[in-house]
């Protein structure tokens, strides 16, 4: 019903930047909450960073100061500005979305994940 396809994972050194893209499609009404989770082999799967329908944003406390989120609400697209990246950045990043179908139903959607891996 929603797909979400999820791009810009990569290997990055020490103090460089990267902006993770989740664009989602299907038989969309309205996107509601989207947002940005990570998770590394042998943790629970955290979250990174959360936009709301009306523009409000969290972020975890790791990340604050250096990630931000926005969203294209046009394109049903959001975006993840990681700067400063840490090597305890690195792991699989997921977006999830909230979506209000065309049926009016309310899902919650898992992107397939991106691989970010801050390194020398």
């Amino acid at each position: 019903q929603v797909q979400l396809v999820e791009s810009g994972g990569a290997l990055v050194q020490p103090g460089g930047s990267l902006r993770l893209s989740c664009a989602a499609s299907g038989s969309i009404f309205r996107i509601t909450d989207m947002g940005w989770y990570r998770q590394v082999p042998g943790k629970q799967r955290e979250l990174v960073a959360r936009i709301v329908d009306g523009g409000g944003t969290a972020f975890a406390d790791s990340v604050k100061g250096r990630f931000s989120i926005s969203r294209d609400s046009a394109k049903n697209t959001v975006y993840l500005q990681m700067d400063s990246l840490k090597p305890e950045d690195t792991a699989v990043y997921y977006c999830n979305v909230d979506v209000i179908l065309t049926s009016r139903s309310l899902i919650t959607v898992w992107g397939q994940g991106t691989l970010v891996t801050v390194s020398l």
